[in-house]
């Protein structure tokens, strides 16, 4: 379904863990429920219209920007809330219907619902009787 594999992922913690927050981070929670796959990104106040979606080649890459509430000028007296551009790439499996995903924001949630591909689905061969064969050499 979805590749678990992102060889940066640990080495951006790593850096965190030493350098301080260097950039947004983008908590993620996947899971398939029936014959969908379904993810949330955690994007609290982002606006909408800043986050992109786009799939090429099976990845999915999603980016949104969190901008200063503070008017232009201000004078800044706290700045605790990271600001900038989130990104996150997923590897999707061949086995999800890229041309179908839907996506929902939310409560500063981003939800994609992606459905499992028709091919990948399960299905049930039917099983010919011995008299059917008789029938197809005739």
């Amino acid at each position: 379904m979805l590749m678990r594999t992102d060889p940066f992922r640990e080495f951006d913690r790593l850096a965190q863990q030493v350098f301080g927050d260097t950039r947004p981070a983008m908590a993620m929670d996947a899971y398939r429920s029936g014959d969908d796959f379904i993810v949330h990104f955690d994007l609290p106040g982002i606006d909408p219209e800043t986050i992109e979606l786009d799939v090429e080649r099976n990845v999915l890459n999603v980016r949104a920007e969190r901008r200063s509430p503070a008017p232009e000028g201000a004078e800044m007296l706290v700045a605790e809330r990271s600001t900038g551009t989130y990104s996150r790439q997923l590897f999707l499996g061949d086995t999800l219907d890229t041309e179908r995903i839907a996506a929902s924001y939310d409560a500063g949630v981003l939800t994609l619902q992606i459905p499992i591909a028709e091919q990948a689905k399960p299905r049930r061969i039917q099983i010919s009787g011995g008299s059917d064969r008789k029938q197809l050499r005739s």
